[in-house]
């Protein structure tokens, strides 16, 4: 699709952050409040949504929420970010993405209800919907109403894909025993937890979601009119979201996944690596929507966005992943394919990383198969039961088209 019949097909979407204000102002109006955001909470005027809510007079801000990478979005992943004061406001700023993952009594006091506007990309292992579930359950424990100013997924709200996480396998990067790709908005994410007793103790808050407008669930992230705000250093642009709920596994693997180089999540490889006997194998898995090219690259450090990547300094060969149909991607399939080829190609120097790799997975028999050399379509398979299970609790909880 050319940027031409993108901007042809663009809607005006209003998200919650942008009806919050003029179409649901009861939710706040009064109350003292925190905002628990990023970088992503903006409304189509700018303005950040702690800006529009402070500047509106409608509710007192008493404290602000950071999740991974922090309020500013400027931590590379993966590293502690500590409490701060706003420089211009003077209100703490909580870190959700250190020593503490859950607000505390003390945090929320004073706190009537917990705002939330938080751009998500649609995986599991994508920290902030981890951080929204304890933030809720945190706010369920001390009375604290919560309330959600949804998103688009920019993924598209279609499909759901990858296996369900199992109960040994809950982490930061998998709290909730969902799919690796989800296929729903943050929204309806949370109202699904809330409703289904999820929440630690089955715990319930007190929930409201602000919907967005205007938006369908076939619908990709730039066909909304709204502007793309890098959810976290690494998450540049839309083609890096539409394979990373897949090529993430690479993370739990001896294999670089093109941290440190400007193509993250879109060029694979490593010092040892052969491009064309992955090719080879490549060729023989389905991958739809996808063109392999090999590739050379040298991931180095790069200030606030890749800290210490796999392989620095070091010259790699691999592949880079060019989406040619984005419609027919199957990104979990795609990731699942590509770890397939790299055990093909070098058995001894592909490495799952056990834990690592299996809390992205969310199921140790994704690992035990790819060691086995089990077919991509097999292992794909291997989770159809558990999905169609989800699914059914999935429909429960559509809000959108």
């Amino acid at each position: 699709m050319t940027d031409s019949d993108v901007s042809e097909r663009a809607h005006i979407v209003r998200t919650g952050a942008d009806r919050l204000l003029t179409d649901a102002p009861e939710l706040i109006r009064g109350k003292r409040i925190g905002i628990l955001t990023n970088q992503t909470g903006r409304l189509r005027d700018g303005r950040h949504v702690i800006e529009a809510i402070t500047e509106s007079g409608i509710a007192h801000v008493k404290a602000l929420f950071g999740p991974e990478h922090g309020i500013f979005g400027n931590t590379p992943d993966g590293t502690v970010v500590d409490h701060e004061d706003h420089p211009g406001l003077g209100m703490p700023i909580y870190s959700l993405y250190g020593k503490i993952h859950k607000p505390t009594r003390e945090m929320l006091e004073g706190i009537d209800t917990l705002v939330c506007d938080i751009q998500d990309v649609g995986a599991r292992f994508y920290t902030f919907i981890s951080t929204i579930a304890l933030a809720m359950e945190a706010a369920a424990e001390q009375r604290v109403s919560f309330v959600i100013l949804d998103r688009p997924n920019p993924i598209r709200g279609l499909h759901y894909d990858g296996a369900v996480r199992v109960p040994s396998l809950r982490s930061f990067v998998g709290w909730m025993p969902i799919p690796v790709m989800h296929g729903l908005t943050i929204g309806e994410l949370a109202t699904l937890w809330n409703n289904e007793g999820w929440l630690s103790n089955g715990v319930r808050v007190r929930l409201e979601v602000v919907p967005v407008a205007g938006w369908k669930r076939s619908m990709w992230f730039d066909e909304s009119g709204l502007p793309w705000v890098a959810p976290s250093p690494n998450m540049q642009s839309l083609s890096t979201a539409i394979v990373y709920p897949g090529l993430c596994f690479v993370e739990g693997s001896s294999i670089s996944e093109g941290r440190g180089t400007g193509s993250p999540f879109q060029l694979i490889g490593a010092p040892w690596t052969d491009p064309e006997k992955i090719l080879h194998h490549l060729d023989a898995f389905e991958a739809p929507g996808i063109r392999f090219t090999p590739e050379e690259f040298r991931p180095r450090d790069i200030p606030g966005i890749a800290r210490q990547p796999k392989f620095d300094g070091v010259p790699c060969r691999g592949v880079r992943i060019t989406i040619t149909d984005r419609d027919a991607v199957k990104p979990v399939r795609l990731g699942i394919a590509i770890l397939a080829a790299f055990k093909r190609a070098h058995p001894q120097e592909t490495i799952l990383r056990n834990r690592r790799f299996d809390i992205l997975t969310g199921n140790p028999s994704v690992r035990h198969q790819l060691d086995q050399n089990v077919s991509p379509e097999s292992i794909c398979d291997s989770w159809k039961q558990e999905l169609e299970a989800f699914g059914k609790v999935r429909e429960k909880y559509l809000v959108y088209d």
